[in-house]
C-alpha cells in the first residue's frame, strides 16, 4: 500500500518502479540528513516541514511543494501532525526531470495529480502512470517558483545555537544577546553572518522569523499567538513586518491558503 505509518522503515531505492507514491500521517519526526537514487516531490497538505539541505533551510506550508533531485543530500523535519506525502522518480526513465532544486507553488491540479499517485499502489503496472505523470511534469514545469530559501551559517561555534533553533527550543534573539550566549562578539557573529550567507544577522534573524511565522499560521495559530510566540512587540508590528516580506497580511495569507 501506498499508505505508511510512520514507524514503518522505508528505503524508495529497494523499490523497482519508475514512480514510487506514499502518503503518512506524520507527528514530531527529523528524518536526519540522507540522500536516495531517485528524484523526490515533497508536499503536505496539512501541516508543514522544514527542508534543510547543502547548508540552507526552507520551509514548507501546504501552498508550497520542494523538488529534490536525485542525489542531493537533505533533512526533512516536523515539529507538528503532517499529512505527508511524497512521489519519487527513476531518472533512468524520466531524463526530462528538473535537475536543481526548486520550491514552488502547488495549484489545484497539481495538488489532486500530488495525492493521486502517492496513494498509487507500489506494483502499479509502468503503463498505467503514462498519462498522470506526464501531465505532472507538465505542471511542474510550469508552476511559478518560490523564494523561501534560508542560508544556514557553518561555524562550528554557532552549530549548538543553530540546532538549538531547528528544533524549535529556542528563537534568534538580538545581535547583542546572541553574541553573549555564544561567547563571541558582536562584530564576529556579524562577520560570520555576512560571509557565510550573504546577509546581516539582522536580516538573517527576520527571514528566520518569517519562516517561523508561516509555519505557526499553517498550523492555525492566530496572528495573536504568532506574533507573541516570535517576540514581537505588538500584534500590529507583526502584521507590519509580514506585510512588508509577503505583501500580504497574516489574515490574507490564512484565506488564501484556505481558498487553495
Amino acid at each position: 500500500m501506498a499508505f505508511i505509518k510512520q514507524e514503518n522503515r522505508f528505503d524508495v531505492d529497494t523499490l523497482d518502479t519508475q514512480v514510487v507514491g506514499i502518503a503518512a500521517d506524520v507527528g514530531r519526526h527529523d528524518s536526519g540528513m540522507h540522500r536516495h537514487g531517485k528524484a523526490q516531490l515533497l508536499y503536505a497538505s496539512l501541516g508543514c516541514m522544514n527542508i534543510t539541505l547543502d547548508n540552507t533551510q526552507c520551509i514548507l506550508p501546504p501552498t508550497k511543494a520542494a523538488w529534490i533531485p536525485a542525489g542531493v543530500e537533505h533533512c526533512v523535519q516536523m515539529r507538528n501532525v503532517v499529512a505527508y506525502r511524497s512521489v519519487y522518480f527513476d531518472i533512468r526513465k524520466f531524463s526530462d526531470l528538473p535537475q536543481e532544486v526548486k520550491i514552488i507553488s502547488v495549484n489545484a491540479l497539481l495538488q489532486a495529480l500530488i495525492e493521486r499517485m502517492a496513494m498509487w499502489e507500489w506494483d502499479k503496472p509502468n503503463r498505467e502512470q503514462v498519462a498522470v505523470t506526464t501531465l505532472f511534469i507538465e505542471e511542474l514545469e510550469s508552476a511559478p517558483q518560490e523564494s523561501l530559501l534560508l542560508p544556514l551559517p557553518s561555524d562550528p561555534r554557532l552549530k549548538p545555537w543553530l540546532s538549538a533553533l531547528q528544533s524549535g527550543d529556542e528563537l534568534p534573539l538580538a545581535l547583542k544577546t546572541m553574541a553573549k550566549g555564544i561567547g563571541a562578539s558582536e562584530k564576529t557573529i556579524s562577520r560570520i553572518f555576512s560571509r557565510q550567507t550573504g546577509m546581516p544577522y539582522q536580516a538573517w534573524r527576520q527571514q528566520w522569523r518569517l519562516h517561523g511565522a508561516i509555519e505557526r499560521l499553517a498550523l492555525g495559530s492566530s496572528v495573536s499567538e504568532v506574533a507573541f510566540s516570535l517576540g514581537f512587540s505588538s500584534d500590529s508590528a507583526f502584521i507590519s513586518f509580514f506585510k512588508q516580506h509577503l505583501g500580504n497580511t497574516p489574515s490574507q495569507y490564512i484565506k488564501a491558503k484556505t481558498a487553495d
